[in-house]
């Protein structure tokens, strides 16, 4: 066979007209692939507006005549999943447990849970909102010392009867703050804590009412550019500390520093009684109205004295029931027995089960039938509400409170003051009435067990089961999760933000929970007193917070703080904002915030990382420094931390 008909035969062969024609619809295939793929891929991309607020623009758009080449993509693999960290307070097994990791806590994560279950409207995402301020203006210098709820002088002046002191309670205005409260003309930094104790700058409390009043009773004097304190008192014009070695000599059961570690001074002047009990280990929360002796409290807290501005009138005092261990009236100009007891019986309900009620005055010494007559009238009071006169001695009288009830069920039938209600929530503060009855005392003891100082900081206190929240059986756990959390925060704060050069002294945390914050500079060391506020927004846990030794009060912070300008030198809000941003006014609060912040002090805001940008922004418009920082769980937590400084 010839060549040439070899290979015509192999053409014939119907196996090559088979490999052609799969040849040929394979490359059909592709050429049509690629052509459709690249036509769709030179059409312009679609683009869906996110919320019914945004603005959408229809454009024209220009087609190239050739498409631009496809990128090449890189496929990464999936990222690791986190490291999962068991955190709470339940162990593997299911039983309780004090060893635990804590974690961020974002409020936002809760609305959002809350809004998906129908319990909320959904609510714009505050990240989203475009916020802004101007730089707020500097107010009338008249305002140097404005307190706005005691300083409101048009609803003062509409009060139908000031004769109880309504005039001296909270009467808010109802425009806000809107400006910067002015500071005096040759403000300096105040003198630091303990030298403070004993002098201050006259500059910065510029008020000699006291000193013409009060000079020649040992209160305070002048000596150059400062004030001197040299530690006397109407009663006690020695001094405090050989006043206070005479209370103890009297009633060697009061125990200062120990048993008796909160106490309330009442019409305190310029406080040196609770700034000598300071050196005892008791601290003392002093208390006056803003009245005639102009100034008192803001001559305590440059002291670096615990003090607040408050009344005996006919509102109940911002403290729960049980607070202190001993109660002390030196001249505080009280009458104890008007409108049968009102007042007293108002001591009475803070005064803890077997706490001490000190009262030196003219009546317990001096023989004029007029005292007699109040001595006779308050002796019979004290024995009705089943007080014990435990001694009398010179100018001091002495009463101790029962540890129990048993003394008021045992009264005859119809014996005046009656007892409370059992309905009656004696912890129930914020602009309730004080009541013409005994308070009584709870059937299990609570509040009158507690352990002595320091023991009881970190003793979970019986009160404790009584706290009106989500939690029973867990409670001692959440409170020693509370106090270990807070330690380990305030721990980096003072190693990395070197807090002890700042010679902190009067701290308040405005949003104090069990009291955890104020615990950890005491742990720590700090030589400071923490004002623990309790919004009364949440649950009440100021019973808890005394129960631990620590002062605090009751607070809305919708409305300002009974407290003059410029006395903190540091102010702490964890998640403050993220929970009364429904109720209140944000930017009342942080102005709010800079009245009470001496110049020099700091703020510390712990809350979501949405409410960063507003804060700060806010911080600016008011002349603050200040700086969003990372927690300690790092750059991708929901929280962040705002550090601002106030400058001289």
């Amino acid at each position: 066979m010839k060549v040439s008909d070899f290979g015509l035969d192999i053409v014939k062969t119907p196996r090559l007209v088979k490999l052609i024609a799969f040849a040929f619809l394979s490359i059909s295939t592709i050429f049509l692939f690629n052509h459709f793929s690249d036509s769709f891929s030179s059409y312009p991309s679609l683009h869906f507006p996110i919320s019914s607020t945004t603005n959408v623009t229809t454009t024209s758009v220009a087609v190239s005549p050739s498409p631009l080449p496809r990128p090449k993509l890189k496929i990464s693999p999936p990222p690791l999943p986190p490291t999962v960290v068991r955190t709470g307070i339940i162990d593997e097994n299911g039983a309780m447990s004090d060893s635990f990791d804590i974690g961020g806590f974002d409020p936002d994560s809760v609305d959002e849970l809350k809004s998906a279950s129908g319990n909320l409207s959904v609510e714009e995402d505050d990240s989203k909102v475009e916020f802004f301020i101007e730089k707020l203006n500097v107010c009338d210098k008249r305002k140097t010392d404005y307190i706005p709820c005691l300083d409101n002088e048009e609803e003062i002046k509409r009060l139908n009867s000031s004769e109880r002191g309504e005039n001296y309670e909270r009467h808010c205005p109802k425009q806000s703050l809107d400006c910067l409260i002015p500071i005096p003309d040759g403000y300096k930094k105040p003198i630091p804590w303990p030298q403070s104790r004993d002098k201050i700058w006259f500059n910065n409390v510029p008020h000699t009412r006291l000193v013409e009043d009060k000079g020649g009773q040992n209160w305070i004097r002048i000596e150059k550019d400062k004030f001197v304190f040299p530690g006397g008192g109407t009663q006690f014009i020695h001094g405090a500390d050989q006043y206070l070695d005479q209370i103890s000599q009297m009633i060697p059961g009061i125990a200062f520093g120990t048993r008796t570690r909160v106490a309330l001074d009442i019409g305190c002047g310029v406080a040196s009684f609770g700034a000598f009990l300071m050196q005892r280990n008791t601290t003392t929360l002093s208390i006056a109205p803003n009245d005639v002796h102009e100034n008192q409290i803001q001559f305590a807290l440059e002291r670096g004295v615990p003090a607040m501005v408050a009344v005996f009138a006919t509102r109940r005092l911002l403290y729960p029931s049980q607070s202190f261990e001993m109660i002390h009236c030196s001249r505080c100009r009280i009458n104890w027995t008007r409108d049968d007891g009102i007042l007293l019986l108002e001591a009475n309900r803070m005064l803890r089960a077997g706490g001490y009620f000190v009262w030196a005055a003219q009546p317990v010494y001096k023989h004029e039938d007029k005292l007699q007559e109040e001595w006779k009238e308050m002796v019979d009071l004290t024995s009705r509400i089943c007080w014990e006169l435990i001694k009398k001695e010179g100018y001091i009288a002495v009463w101790r409170k029962p540890l129990n009830n048993t003394c008021y069920v045992s009264r005859e039938a119809g014996a005046k003051p009656p007892l409370c209600r059992p309905d009656d929530d004696p912890d129930d503060v914020w602009y309730v009435d004080m009541k013409p009855c005994i308070t009584r005392l709870p059937d299990n003891g609570y509040g009158a067990n507690v352990s002595t100082w320091p023991a009881r900081l970190h003793d979970p206190p019986e009160r404790l089961q009584s706290i009106q929240m989500d939690a029973y059986i867990s409670r001692k756990e959440i409170m020693k999760a509370e106090s270990r959390f807070w330690f380990e925060v305030v721990e980096s704060y003072v190693r990395v933000f070197r807090w002890k050069e700042f010679k902190l002294r009067n701290v308040m945390d405005m949003r104090a929970g069990f009291g955890g914050f104020a615990a950890a500079l005491n742990d720590l060391g700090l030589d400071c007193w923490v004002m623990n506020v309790v919004p009364s927004s949440g649950f009440n846990t100021l019973p808890v917070i005394y129960d631990r030794g620590l002062v605090g009060a009751m607070h809305d912070w919708c409305e300002p703080f009974d407290t003059y300008p410029r006395t903190y030198d540091l102010l702490h809000a964890a998640f403050l904002f993220s929970v009364e941003k429904k109720r209140c006014n944000i930017t009342n609060i942080m102005l709010e915030m800079d009245r009470m912040l001496r110049p020099g002090g700091r703020v510390y805001i712990r809350d979501s990382l949405s409410l960063m940008d507003k804060l700060q922004q806010l911080a600016k418009a008011i002349g603050w420094t200040s700086g969003v920082h990372d927690t300690g769980e790092g750059p991708h937590a929901s929280v962040r931390i705002l550090i601002c400084d106030k400058r001289i």
